[in-house]
């Protein structure tokens, strides 16, 4: 069934100013339109950037602890509704669906989490150096906030942003992917049931360059958070740049996998097919590199491939399916793309390389489970993202080699280190330049209650999940107060005589 979505301004849903839509398609199966959204441009962008001014004159004054209580009752909806929303996630982006499920899950899990945060944002009280002063700082809200999504986590992303922006007392514009609207329209949908003030929250849908870039340099927002590509991170960064606006963006990864020569290699196997198949390669923590010493190079390729051929491809609501599809034909190509550059640059195709396409899955987008061995680092299939189940296997004859390599890309997001080794794996911790370190686990499976963001061109180093030290950080400021009840001027650092 095809849903007609609108967008969310003012607390009601309306048609976009152009009263034009596109559709959101299933990839599993490309005749299912799942929704119909808007395809909204400025005027609608104006409208919604207004309504989040006006809203927040009466939102940043409402208690944090009332703020928390909102999302506290939304996180008991969106666990009510876990199954409904998890097949909803499988349908429009294709991930299977215990992932699907897990993708709620963690909305589940930040909202509870940001509700708390509700009775903290903490700031800081500190003795004066002088007689009859005290001082501290507290935190308020920037103002109204752009939140530009992708598609790969479509209310786990969102949920990052907008949970963290509205407990810190900020208003939002939210901006989801085109590819997955419905899933945003629905957990707008249980803010709004869980008491939400009218105006406080924005949904405007719509192509990214025009929708995205009218609300970055909209003279009506305060601060940005993006999570997408780097060639849009990078543009937005720019535009922000002009503006002064604070930007946090998270974008993309070349993570790597390191397996030493005394890892368990059963349990190395796990997190590499989770790494790299998981969600069909479409993370920006997946596993596209496996760096591995020479002593078990040969024995761990061959235990991949056996286990990669098993991997079942197809739609992520059939519980024997594995890895799921592509998210649309210009992912498709993409991917492929990778795979002919991968085989012209001389790495050896182990195993799959082309489009699943028999069957059922001729009406999807499906690339096959593929593994290239062989490949040297300065190869671009060991360079680029390539956001697809392609896995470049390389080898290494020593940590310290095994380090150069996994540092040796322009990104820096998540990493992971197989070994037996404590001493090993503390200098992996140390040495590794990512932001996400994992020992003896894949690159993938962060908390919520931790920061998650990358270094170099992964982000801006601006972490958007966690506690104070992530998400409260970035969607509030600081601001310092000093109380002088001496009734006489008192100079700091100024000697009186």
């Amino acid at each position: 069934m095809t849903v007609e979505i609108g967008n969310f301004i003012g607390g009601k849903w309306v048609k976009p100013a152009s009263g034009k839509y596109g559709e959101s398609l299933n990839p599993a199966c490309t005749t299912d339109v799942v929704a119909r959204y808007p395809l909204s441009g400025r005027e609608d962008v104006d409208r919604a950037v207004e309504a989040s001014r006006k809203a927040y004159a009466g939102w940043r004054l409402t208690p944090a602890p009332r703020r928390g209580e909102i999302l506290f009752r939304a996180a008991e909806m969106l666990l009510g509704r876990k199954d409904e929303l998890g097949k909803l996630v499988t349908r429009e982006m294709g991930k299977v669906l215990p992932e699907g499920l897990g993708d709620v899950q963690e909305a589940v899990d930040l909202a509870y989490y940001m509700a708390g945060e509700g009775r903290r944002l903490i700031g800081e009280t500190t003795p004066s150096e002088l007689p009859d002063k005290d001082c501290k700082s507290i935190r308020v809200p920037h103002g109204v906030f752009a939140l530009i999504t992708p598609w790969n986590f479509p209310i786990a992303i969102p949920s990052w942003k907008i949970f963290s922006a509205l407990i810190c007392g900020n208003t939002a514009v939210f901006k989801p992917s085109s590819d997955a609207p419905l899933c945003a329209v629905r957990l707008v949908e249980i803010l709004e049931e869980a008491g939400l003030p009218p105006g406080v929250l924005n949904l405007v849908a719509g192509e990214g360059e025009l929708v995205g870039e009218s609300l970055v340099q909209h003279d009506g927002i305060d601060g940005i958070s993006f999570t997408g590509s780097c060639a849009v991170g990078e543009k937005l960064e720019s535009l922000a740049a002009r503006r002064h606006r604070p930007i946090a963006v998270e974008m993309g990864g070349k993570n790597a996998i390191m397996i030493m020569d005394d890892a368990d290699l059963d349990l190395a196997l796990e997190g590499v097919l989770w790494g790299g198949f998981g969600t069909a390669g479409q993370r920006c923590t997946a596993a596209s590199r496996i760096v591995v010493h020479e002593g078990v190079h040969d024995r761990f390729l061959e235990m991949l491939v056996n286990a990669a051929r098993r991997l079942s491809l197809g739609d992520g609501l059939k519980k024997e399916t594995d890895v799921g599809p592509l998210i649309n034909e210009r992912g498709l190509k993409k991917v492929l793309d990778y795979i002919r550059i991968g085989r012209e640059e001389g790495a050896y195709l182990q195993i799959g390389g082309g489009r699943a396409a028999e069957g059922t899955l001729a009406e999807g987008y499906f690339v096959e489970p593929t593994i290239f061995s062989r490949v040297s680092p300065e190869m671009r299939i060991a360079q680029e993202e390539i956001f697809g189940p392609v896995v470049s296997v390389i080898r290494c004859c020593s940590f310290e080699e095994g380090v150069r390599l996994v540092n040796g890309t322009r990104f820096g997001l998540s990493a992971s280190i197989y070994t037996g080794n404590a001493n090993l794996a503390a200098k992996a911790e140390r040495e590794i330049e990512t932001g996400l370190v994992y020992i003896n686990a894949s690159t993938i499976g962060a908390e919520i209650q931790l920061p998650f963001g990358g270094f170099k061109h992964s982000g801006s180093g601006h972490p958007e999940v966690g506690g104070r030290m992530g998400a409260i950080d970035f969607f509030s400021r600081i601001k310092t107060i000093y109380r002088d009840y001496s009734g006489r001027l008192q100079k700091a650092q100024i000697e009186v005589p």
